[in-house]
């Protein structure tokens, strides 16, 4: 009962301090994967402008909200692209599996999150954390930088923190 309980403090800890961001592609095919990194990246850059200067959470989700109708645009990117699939915005709290972005990995469980859901939302995901922002347009590298680090850190009790990380590889 004892470990149950320090697992639960330490999930809601990372849960209370976290938003993430999900975005799911139409379908399997390359054409749809690739719309969906488009998509991806429209929304990374348009959102690291408006959290830029967040140091909660609880920020980071208001801001989504308040331009949750701007998200809409993103179908812009799409027919842009040669498609005319409709986008689902949702902020909600969602189901993630056990995440590793570079030294930090996150347990699976229920985090906040925007997702954003391209046509039938029927084939691979991409996620990342917003804030504290773990999000990296150049994922084939898988590092988290050090200002992102300590954001992360600042936003944690230090012991979830210290066993998210990999303190060996900093």
């Amino acid at each position: 009962i004892s470990a149950q309980s320090y697992v639960t403090a330490i999930s809601n800890n990372l849960s209370n301090a976290v938003f993430r961001l999900h975005v799911l592609a139409n379908s399997d095919s390359e054409e749809d994967q690739s719309l969906k990194l488009k998509v991806r990246d429209s929304l990374l850059a348009y959102m690291n402008g408006l959290c830029s200067n967040c140091s909660t959470k609880q920020e980071a989700i208001s801001i989504a909200n308040e331009h949750k109708a701007d998200f809409q645009k993103i179908e812009e990117t799409i027919k842009e692209n040669g498609y005319n699939y409709s986008v689902k915005i949702n902020i909600n709290n969602f189901y993630f599996p056990t995440k590793n972005y570079g030294d930090i990995s996150l347990p699976a469980g229920f985090y906040d999150a925007l997702r954003v859901e391209i046509g039938e939302a029927k084939g691979k995901n991409w996620w990342c954390v917003m804030f504290p922002s773990l999000c990296f347009i150049d994922v084939s590298s898988g590092i988290v930088d050090d200002e992102a680090k300590v954001n992360l850190e600042e936003n944690l009790e230090n012991e979830s923190y210290s066993l998210i990380s990999d303190k060996n590889n900093s």
